[in-house]
């Protein structure tokens, strides 16, 4: 056995999962092997839901593994990246034994899938440092070795701070824990970043796992389509113990739609202006006088520390702009994440927080 499949738990390395009736490969006109209705919704005008879909749909699995340069044996698709989350912690940890690695202040569902699972959750919190909050790997290595983890998560951009990390160093953290743990680089929002994607070390790293969405960038965030990338022994694993029919055939069809050429394309015009709001909207912030620092984004998002964060998140709302409220999170006690909107929403953030400081 491999040392990557030596990681996934015991007792589910020869688990067959649930073999749903279109998982086989079968052909027909009539089909009478799933216990379908054998006419339409009368609101389905498409006829399109009558059946089961397929379980990981092969013209999507196929575009996606063209857009993130992987072979469709290492992706599997699912309901965002939430669900590969989840699946990986499921596979991995036996409960109440197996830990898992993440970095505060980050993304919440890491440690709500461990807690779930009852797998230890191993925090190592980032590191205010000059360029922004930043994970120290070295500390992170170390915990994942001394806590016997399966699982580490690295959000990169940081959501919220924003910091994204070098592919050397993913790569060097990898190399440290093969044989110990799984390395899961959460890119949702790598389109907007200037690092390349991790999965540049999926040939070289085993023990690497990329998870990517389309909820962001791509805008299809109510489609719930998310992909886990990574060695395809791993992939099969994962593919077993995931529901039956993860992918809803309406949204993978929006996916597809939103995968062709043009829409991808437009895609990437929007993404190229978000990363110039991002710049305007960040030296806009930074030039008031109740801003205390705003972090180097990589992301489509900035964290901004306030003198007196509750005034401006009230003066925010009272201008009908809702961002989030990020005052219970580790270490950030004074901060609020905005996302970068377009460049007319973003006049309206630095126009409340002006009217703010003018009425303080």
């Amino acid at each position: 056995m491999s040392d990557l499949l030596a990681l996934v738990r015991e007792d589910l390395r020869g688990f067959a999962g649930y073999k749903s009736a279109r998982s086989e490969a079968l052909q027909g006109d009539v089909w009478l092997n799933a216990n379908e209705s054998a006419w339409p919704n009368p609101a389905d005008t498409t006829a399109s839901c009558r059946r089961y879909p397929d379980p990981q749909p092969v013209a999507l699995r196929s575009a996606l593994a063209a857009l993130y340069a992987c072979d469709t044996s290492q992706l599997l698709v699912g309901r965002g990246s939430d669900e590969a989350i989840d699946l990986l912690v499921r596979a991995l940890c036996n409960p109440g034994k197996d830990a898992v690695v993440v970095t505060p202040p980050v993304f919440g569902m890491y440690a709500v899938s461990a807690r779930l699972q009852n797998a230890p959750v191993i925090e190592v919190p980032l590191q205010e440092a000059a360029d922004g909050l930043e994970p120290d790997l070295d500390a992170i290595a170390r915990a994942a070795i001394e806590a016997r983890a399966k699982l580490v998560f690295l959000c990169s951009p940081s959501n919220p701070a924003g910091s994204a990390i070098p592919l050397a160093d993913i790569g060097r953290l990898a190399q440290r824990l093969e044989g110990v743990a799984l390395v899961v680089v959460d890119e949702a929002y790598g389109e907007f970043s200037d690092i390349p994607s991790a999965t540049a070390l999926l040939p070289d790293h085993s023990n690497i796992v990329v998870l990517r969405t389309l909820s962001k960038a791509h805008a299809l965030a109510a489609a719930r389509i998310g992909v886990a990338m990574a060695d395809a022994s791993l992939i099969e694993v994962l593919r077993r113990c995931q529901a039956p029919y993860p992918v809803p055939t309406p949204c993978a069809e929006l996916a597809l739609a939103g995968l062709a050429p043009e829409a991808l394309a437009e895609t990437a015009r929007r993404v190229a202006l978000v990363r110039s709001e991002r710049t305007r909207l960040q030296a806009a912030l930074a030039a008031l006088p109740d801003v205390l620092r705003v972090y180097p984004s990589q992301g489509n998002y900035l964290l901004v520390r306030f003198h007196d964060a509750e005034s401006a998140f009230r003066s925010l709302l009272a201008a009908g702009v809702v961002v989030r409220d990020q005052r219970a999170a580790p270490q950030l006690g004074d901060a609020l994440r905005i996302t970068i909107g377009s460049p007319e929403q973003n006049d309206r953030v630095v126009s409340a927080l002006r009217l703010q400081e003018a009425a303080a």
